[in-house]
């Protein structure tokens, strides 16, 4: 097993995710737990330390799972990190009740690491409100040695990221994104990254296969990457794009059977960054798949200047790029959800004044309509 300097921690490059564990007969709420406790037991022998679990995971069944699987391990030989649920806006007044709860599931007397859960449009405002005290609160955790390091993560856009940091910025010691090879651009992953270097913020990384989309490619594809690396597995492939990424301190997969697990510690046995040109395939491939399922919007704004409701539409294009490709999901809901009424797809009235001036010659009114049946 690789391991990552982390201040003074040595963590596994490789984490076990805990929303996608074995369930019985399809029940996401009905954890299997003989399967999972043996998952965990070969993932602590081949050298995983780090467990990352949250409040929602497995309708709530997540933290207990995790709890129970690693009661019988000693305390210091694992780092356990969970998160405060901000991507429900109901449960910004309990953080205190939350995070007592929180260490009873996981039968710790404290976490090794603690997220600001899902930091994004819909959310920030409450994030940031010191009436809630969820800041005040956990940092009081961070002191009285019950958190031992204090991070975030983020579906949210650029902006809203920057938000965050600013506000709380020199406070967090770590920084949790989606980031794979076909979201490096696709969701500005590599801006995020950037960002977070300015403030000295190591990333970790979920979704590195993209919900499994990244591990089985079409035939064409595998069939390039196999000239370049023909014993790399296609997920492989994924993985060594992250680790030719030098501020990825810790990449979380959520692996929901023993199969898959075996093989991405097999991956993570050594460090095989990829060279110019493998990198280059990747992302090719990327901008390929991304080109038969997306929109090419640009970004030129010229469509904002025309559209009499004044809609974001590049914003907005955006967003059903992202739902269309990930074929549903909730991030475009979520940021939508952040808008009034008055900006958000509905409020087209079809005048088609924008596709006037749309050098890609989108049918943008069209999009719209579609978009909002598409969202319900």
């Amino acid at each position: 097993m690789i391991y990552k300097d982390f201040q003074d921690l040595k963590l596994s490059a490789l984490g076990l995710g805990a929303m996608r564990l074995p369930v019985i007969d399809g029940n996401d709420s009905n954890i299997n737990e003989e399967a999972t406790k043996d998952m965990i037991n070969y993932a602590m022998e081949k050298g995983i330390n780090y467990y990352d679990t949250a409040w929602g995971y497995h309708g709530g069944q997540s933290e207990i799972m995790i709890g129970k699987a690693l009661k019988n391990y000693p305390r210091n030989s694992f780092y356990l990190a969970t998160k405060f649920p901000g991507y429900d806006l109901s449960n910004m007044p309990k953080v205190k009740d939350i995070f007592e709860e929180q260490l009873k599931k996981c039968q710790v007397e404290y976490f090794d690491f603690y997220l600001f859960h899902n930091v994004c449009e819909m959310n920030i405002e409450a994030y940031l409100d010191e009436k809630y005290e969820i800041f005040d609160y956990l940092w009081k955790q961070k002191e009285n040695g019950r958190i031992k390091h204090l991070g975030f993560s983020a579906h949210g856009d650029l902006p809203t990221i920057k938000r965050f940091l600013k506000a709380y910025g020199d406070k967090m010691e770590f920084c949790q994104i989606q980031l794979n090879y076909l979201d490096y651009l696709f969701q500005d992953a590599k801006a995020k990254i950037d960002l977070l270097k300015e403030y000295n913020i190591p990333v970790w990384v979920m979704e590195p296969l993209r919900g499994g989309r990244l591990a089985n490619l079409p035939e064409e594809y595998v069939n390039e990457l196999a000239l370049l690396r023909p014993k790399e597995t296609i997920p492989a492939w994924a993985f060594r794009f992250l680790q030719s990424i030098d501020s990825v301190t810790m990449v979380l997969s959520g692996m929901s059977n023993f199969e898959q697990l075996k093989e991405n510690i097999k991956t993570f046995e050594e460090e095989k960054p990829l060279r110019k040109k493998e990198w280059d395939q990747l992302l090719s491939i990327s901008s390929q798949m991304l080109e038969k399922k997306t929109l090419p919007c640009t970004a030129c704004h010229y469509c904002t200047s025309h559209c009499p409701k004044g809609l974001d539409i590049p914003s907005l294009l955006s967003l059903y790029n992202e739902h269309c490709f990930t074929e549903g999901g909730f991030i475009a809901p979520m940021a939508l959800s952040a808008l009034p009424d008055d900006k958000k797809p509905s409020a087209c009235i079809g005048c088609q004044s924008c596709e006037t001036v749309c050098p890609q010659q989108i049918k943008i009114s069209k999009v719209m309509s579609d978009f909002t049946n598409k969202l319900g």
